[in-house]
């Protein structure tokens, strides 16, 4: 059974990732607004709201793309909150984008292989061929394989679907052996075709033991299907937290990220 914040279970353990007071100003606007949240092993948490709700710059705060005006990012507790995005990552958190951050001009493989590379520490021999790097090749092979991308290994990235980049995306997660996943609307912009493959992909990710999952999404369906929690953001705010069907059914959510007029209807 998932352990929520507030939980027995979770009170004396130390969260995976925890935000706390994180608050970042663009001159006059307050775009996060002293946002604390803890966030557990085993667990998988959506991030909702409107449109500008802070959503996306909480997790470039989260993930190192933007530095905070006040408040801390904690990983595993370590405060991380000056370190560079390349040092979250090497402590474990892997973070998905709105839009693909792939090497377009390298093939599927080779996306894969240089962050199983980067997850070892290895280096770049140029007097050597990458094929002889047979435990670097089987690794990468293994998380394409659980992408589903193994057949379209030797493509190069810039020519695959939307959602074979997505998966694409994925698997690098995978291979950069992450213990917190972030991902940013994981669906968008995919095919009703395309949308269950990566749905699939976090299911399984969720499944295995101690990792964690942030998840920015809009479609309903999907964040009913995953969470174990819900975290609401209005106007930078969070303004509600907790058990999906507490969260969904509350006035203040109905409101915020439903619309009022949806709200006056309820």
């Amino acid at each position: 059974m998932k352990t929520l914040p507030g939980d027995p279970a979770t009170s004396d353990r130390q969260p995976a990732l925890e935000t706390r007071g994180l608050t970042i100003r663009f001159g006059g606007h307050v775009a996060v607004s002293d946002v604390s949240a803890a966030f557990h092993a085993g667990t998988l948490t959506a991030i909702v709201g409107p449109n500008g709700a802070g959503k996306t710059t909480y997790f470039n705060l989260i993930s190192g793309q933007l530095r905070p005006t006040s408040g801390s990012v904690l990983l595993a507790g370590e405060d991380v909150t000056r370190t560079p995005p390349s040092h979250r990552t090497r402590h474990g958190m892997g973070r998905g984008f709105q839009l693909t951050n792939l090497f377009p001009g390298l093939s599927v493989q080779e996306n894969i292989r240089l962050a199983v590379q980067s997850r070892r520490g290895g280096r770049v021999n140029l007097t050597s061929m990458w094929s002889r790097h047979v435990a670097l090749i089987e690794r990468a092979d293994h998380c394409l394989n659980e992408v589903r991308l193994y057949d379209k290994r030797h493509a190069l990235a810039s020519s695959l679907s939307h959602g074979d980049q997505r998966k694409l995306e994925v698997g690098i997660l995978l291979a950069l052996e992450s213990e917190v996943f972030m991902f940013d609307e994981p669906t968008a912009g995919m095919s009703v075709d395309e949308v269950p493959v990566v749905l699939d992909l976090i299911q399984k990710i969720k499944q295995q033991k101690g990792k964690t999952i942030l998840l920015v999404e809009h479609k309903l369906d999907v964040i009913r299907s995953l969470a174990d929690r819900i975290v609401v953001l209005h106007n930078g705010c969070k303004v509600a937290d907790g058990r999906p069907e507490d969260v969904m059914a509350s006035a203040i959510v109905k409101e915020a990220y439903l619309g009022s007029k949806v709200a006056a209807h309820a």
